[in-house]
């Protein structure tokens, strides 16, 4: 008895006709073609991706869209607590002069901290200039002597305080006229020093105990210009001399004056003097 499978074989092909033998090679060569060429178009297609990446990742090409960035919260890593050093006042004789050499970029300072060092330098068009004068000076870079402030110290039994605490730079210039002469001292302080040189100052007008009997050392005039300015009065055996003192951020002048200035005639020069060190500090 015939297998029941192959008998349903038979009864499904006994009334189909087969293609001749030449037909059916003919029709397997054409599909193995076709395979062929399926297969290179397809390599073909991988050569182009991969070509394509290639000009993509030449310098003149435009790059690639960048994703946005996940910006996560930074924490703050707490400064270390600097540890605390005296810092000793220099006394009145072993005060020394700064280096005029240039140095760092100015400093933002109006009598309080910064973040940025001072600079070790303070231009020309700080200092007064002839056009601030009367008529008759001339500008001379003799400034021989010590036309300092400090050096009424010497009318004083009592030990002054110094006045160049911090003291990072310094320029002198000189105005001579017939029978008169100012001096100008500008220096620069680091830190809220500028600030202190005016409180130490006045603490040496009115601190002052006088070596001698009609000897003097006073404040003759506040609040005269910039962020502080004084005039300071001395007599000597007979002999007055004057000083206005201007601060302007970290920057402090002593103007060595006429000995019969008057507090009206030293504001008005107090005003030009604080104009002029706004060229040294970007405080103003």
């Amino acid at each position: 008895m015939p297998d029941p499978i192959f008998s349903d074989l038979y009864q499904d092909t006994e009334d189909l006709i087969w293609a001749p033998t030449e037909q059916v090679r003919r029709r397997g060569r054409e599909r193995a073609r076709r395979t062929q060429l399926a297969a290179g178009l397809a390599a073909a297609v991988a050569v182009a991706v991969v070509a394509t990446g290639v000009v993509l990742a030449r310098p003149d090409a435009a790059p690639p869209p960048v994703p946005p960035a996940t910006v996560e919260p930074i924490t703050p890593t707490p400064a270390p607590t600097p540890s605390s050093t005296p810092s000793a006042e220099p006394s009145v004789s072993g005060t020394s002069t700064p280096s005029r050499t240039a140095g760092e970029p100015a400093a933002s300072i109006g009598g309080g901290p910064t973040s940025r060092a001072p600079s070790r330098t303070i231009p020309a068009a700080a200092t007064l200039q002839l056009a601030d004068l009367p008529a008759g000076f001339r500008m001379s870079t003799d400034t021989d002597g010590d036309w300092s402030l400090q050096t009424v110290s010497m009318l004083c039994a009592n030990p002054a305080p110094a006045l160049d605490v911090n003291q990072v730079a310094i320029r002198e210039v000189a105005f001579h006229a017939s029978g008169d002469s100012v001096v100008q001292r500008i220096t620069r302080h680091s830190g809220t020093s500028a600030a202190e040189v005016m409180r130490r100052v006045r603490r040496l007008a009115t601190d002052c105990e006088p070596n001698r009997p009609g000897d003097s050392v006073s404040i003759l005039a506040d609040s005269l210009g910039g962020d502080d300015g004084l005039l300071v009065g001395s007599e000597s055996e007979g002999t007055p001399a004057r000083w206005l003192v201007v601060r302007q951020g970290d920057l402090v002048t002593q103007l060595f004056v006429d000995r019969q200035t008057t507090p009206t005639e030293a504001r008005r020069l107090a005003r030009s003097v604080a104009n002029r060190l706004c060229a040294g500090t970007d405080t103003c």
